[in-house]
C-alpha cells in the first residue's frame, strides 16, 4: 500500500514536471515568435504602430525610420495636414481616441518658412504635453493660417494627459528638421516629419 502511494506520488511529480516544461517551451516559444514579429528580411528592428489593432483616427501613418518613426500626414488642404500631424504625434504617445475634449489650450507660431514653422508649431504642441498643464489634444482646429508670413493660431481641444486613463506609448523626445517635407500642390497636401523617441 506504501509502494502505492509513493509511486502515485511519484507520477504526480513527474507530471507536474512536464507540465512545467511545456509551459516554460510554450512561453519560450511565444516570445521567440514576438521577437520574430519585431524582425524584416533585413533583421532591423521594425517598430510596428501603436495601436495596430485600431486605424488612425485621422488622415496620417507611420513610416519606418532607422532610429526613429517618420509622421506622414495628409488632408484636403496644407492646414488640414497640419491639423492632422498634430494628431500623429500625440496618438503615438498615447490612444488619442479615448481623450475627451474637456479644456483647450491656443498656440501661436510665426517662422520664416515652411519647415521652421512646422517645427515650432509641432514642438509647441510637444512643449505643452511635456510640461504643465501635460495637455493631449482630442482635436486640432488651426484658427488662423496665414501661409504668406508663415504664421498659425490653432486651438486645441483635449485634457489633461492621465496615466490613469490614457495609455502610455512611445515618449516623443524632440521634432526633428530631418528629412522633413512639405508639399503643397493640388491634389496632394502631404507633410512628413521625423519624431526622436
Amino acid at each position: 500500500m506504501a509502494d502505492a502511494k509513493e509511486s502515485s506520488e511519484v507520477v504526480e511529480e513527474k507530471q507536474q514536471e512536464d507540465t512545467g516544461a511545456q509551459a516554460k517551451e510554450e512561453t519560450q516559444k511565444t516570445e521567440q515568435e514576438q521577437a520574430d514579429d519585431y524582425e524584416d528580411d533585413d533583421d532591423e528592428l521594425v517598430r510596428p504602430a501603436p495601436y495596430a489593432d485600431r486605424p488612425p483616427i485621422g488622415k496620417y501613418e507611420y513610416l519606418d525610420h532607422t532610429a526613429d518613426v517618420q509622421l506622414h500626414s495628409w488632408g484636403d488642404s496644407l492646414k488640414e495636414s497640419f491639423e492632422q500631424v498634430v494628431l500623429a504625434m500625440f496618438d503615438y504617445m498615447t490612444d488619442v481616441s479615448l481623450v475627451e475634449k474637456k479644456t483647450q489650450e491656443v498656440i501661436t507660431v510665426d517662422a520664416e518658412d515652411f519647415n521652421s514653422l512646422l517645427f515650432h508649431f509641432l514642438d509647441e504642441w510637444l512643449f505643452l504635453f511635456s510640461a504643465d498643464p501635460f495637455f493631449i489634444p482630442r482635436e486640432v482646429v488651426i484658427e488662423e493660417f496665414d501661409m504668406e508670413n508663415f504664421k498659425i493660431k490653432c486651438r486645441g481641444y483635449g485634457e489633461t494627459f492621465d496615466l490613469m486613463k490614457h495609455p502610455q506609448g512611445t515618449e516623443v523626445k524632440a521634432i526633428t528638421y530631418s528629412n522633413m517635407q512639405v508639399h503643397d500642390k493640388d491634389p496632394s497636401h502631404d507633410i512628413y516629419v521625423i519624431i526622436d523617441i
